[in-house]
């Protein structure tokens, strides 16, 4: 039996690489890049209907996936991780580039004026 697939689909990911210009959005890195959620899935996915959407979604390097994990408050401080019950479309996010976003669930991002961190 296969397993029941959870994650972003294909057109998703894609959006999401394609936005992220194809480097980490936390380091820059274009080395071991995966999918980060900024809010979790939890244990087999998460029911919320936009988990798995652009705007929860983010392009990172596999050292910064890890680090996010150990460095909780700087992540979440960043918009790289997001409490519940926030959902990411309110929740800015910096990237490497130094600048802060606004992200969409239609695989947007624009730069939020005037913010800095």
């Amino acid at each position: 039996m296969a397993r029941r697939r959870t994650g972003p689909t294909d057109t998703v990911r894609d959006l999401v690489y394609q936005r992220d210009g194809g480097c980490c959005a936390r380091c820059g890195s274009v080395h071991r890049l995966t999918i980060h959620h900024r809010v979790n899935r939890g244990m087999g996915g998460a029911r919320e209907p936009w988990i798995n959407q652009a705007h929860n979604l983010l392009l990172v390097c596999a050292l910064c996936n890890g680090w996010f994990e150990d460095n909780p408050k700087p992540s979440y401080e960043a918009g790289w991780k997001v409490r519940r019950p926030q959902v990411p479309d309110e929740v800015e996010v910096q990237y490497a580039d130094g600048q802060v976003y606004r992200l969409t669930p239609d695989g947007a991002r624009t730069v939020v004026v005037g913010a800095a961190r």
